[in-house]
């Protein structure tokens, strides 16, 4: 093992007790951690820009949660940056080298950057979500009760922010950016909650919000009326974000790894890689619908502008394309906002006319840009509805 120059001058200088081996020092687990949050950063910016070209290019409709998901996007890099300044600080090896190594401005700086990074990253990941519950209004903008559900988890997800950031910024009586350390000089001057105290309420809101945001998908599953295989394709564009609750769960143990192990520091470096995974984790799984016109695009050569059923039991469409946009599709008949019986043979005839309109009025109705490959039929209470061919 190669022994860290500044390791070796630590000793010469006295710093180090005896009983503490400059091999202990000079571990690290640094070139692991940032090459990995390189490798998350570099995919997510791939996923989320491919979907925002897709969104504004192909599909060209940017709504208000491709406008959420640039501003997460926007936030994330600099959290990824000062994520790899403070990994290179040296906060991620022993808490002996942060102790004794370390000089006094360097340990103060990360503790502020730390500070920083974490408002940032707590900032994100609000965008994050809010982009996440914009995409599921837009897809779900018919069905009220879907609607009133997104509407409580926005109010829960900014419920829940307010503390987490009041908790960073108010960790310390005075304020400070500073998370002290009882050998810190003026220490004494500070009464502080501990680092690990915050995080652990913080990573404990941010799993429940996590928990509410993904769960919404699965109730939109639950009340889409489909065959099995059609919503277990539906259910591979709209639930990678699952992935997400256990990233979360796993920056919890990290964090209680982190303040309450002796080594306490040496959480650190995996704790900043979760941290990062967790937002490029949401932001890709929130942009995978938005790259599907991508794919039928480029690797299926189908137009993304046009959507349209294909066969059906009421006989064969005019158009070729199997494509139909996510927020047309019809909804179990307890959830359905269809109506009455009248309303729904009148919806039918409606949209049985708006088959034969224009292209452009076919580009509109699919230009949301989840284009769900989908045979179904609505249900009639009336037999003479049955002879009839529906578009929906």
């Amino acid at each position: 093992m190669t022994i860290d120059p500044k390791v070796t001058q630590a000793i010469k200088d006295g710093r180090v007790p005896d009983d503490v081996t400059a091999a202990f020092l000079s571990e690290s687990k640094d070139a692991p951690a940032i090459a990995g949050i390189i490798f998350v950063t570099v995919l997510t910016s791939i996923v989320v820009l491919g979907r925002l070209g897709s969104r504004a290019f192909l599909i060209r409709r940017f709504g208000i949660d491709d406008t959420l998901t640039l501003m997460s996007w926007i936030s994330y890099i600099p959290f990824v940056a000062m994520s790899i300044w403070l990994i290179n600080m040296g906060s991620g090896r022993h808490y002996y080298y942060i102790q004794y190594v370390m000089d006094m401005d360097t340990v103060e700086l990360s503790e502020v950057v730390d500070f920083a990074a974490h408002i940032i990253y707590t900032t994100a990941l609000l965008f994050c979500r809010i982009s996440g519950l914009a995409l599921y209004y837009r897809l779900c903008k018919l069905h009220d009760g879907l609607l009133t559900s997104i509407r409580i988890v926005f109010a829960v997800l900014i419920a829940g922010y307010l503390p987490q950031l009041f908790l960073l910024i108010f960790h310390c009586n005075p304020v400070t950016g500073l998370w002290p350390y009882d050998w810190q000089p003026d220490a004494d001057k500070y009464t502080c909650l501990q680092w690990g105290l915050v995080y652990s309420v913080n990573s404990g809101v941010s799993l429940l919000c996590d928990l509410l945001l993904f769960g919404i998908p699965i109730v939109m599953l639950r009340v889409l009326e489909m065959p099995r295989r059609r919503k277990i394709q539906l259910g591979c564009i709209l639930l990678p974000g699952i992935s997400v609750i256990a990233i979360s769960i796993a920056r919890l143990v990290l964090v209680i790894m982190g303040q309450w192990e002796a080594d306490q520091s040496w959480a650190y470096n995996p704790m900043l890689g979760v941290e990062v995974s967790e937002i490029g984790a949401t932001l890709i799984a929130l942009s995978v619908p938005g790259v599907k016109p991508i794919v039928d695009r480029f690797v299926l050569r189908k137009d993304p502008s046009k959507g349209s059923t294909g066969d059906t039991r009421y006989g064969k469409q005019s158009n070729n394309s199997r494509g139909t946009a996510l927020r047309s599709l019809n909804l179990r008949p307890e959830h359905s906002v269809l109506g009455s019986r009248d309303t729904s043979a009148e919806g039918g005839r409606a949209n049985f006319r708006s088959a034969n309109q224009s292209k452009d009025n076919q580009s509109e109705t699919s230009a949301d840009g989840i284009l769900v490959k989908v045979d179904f039929q609505i249900k009639e209470d009336s037999p003479r509805d049955h002879s009839s061919r529906h578009v929906l």
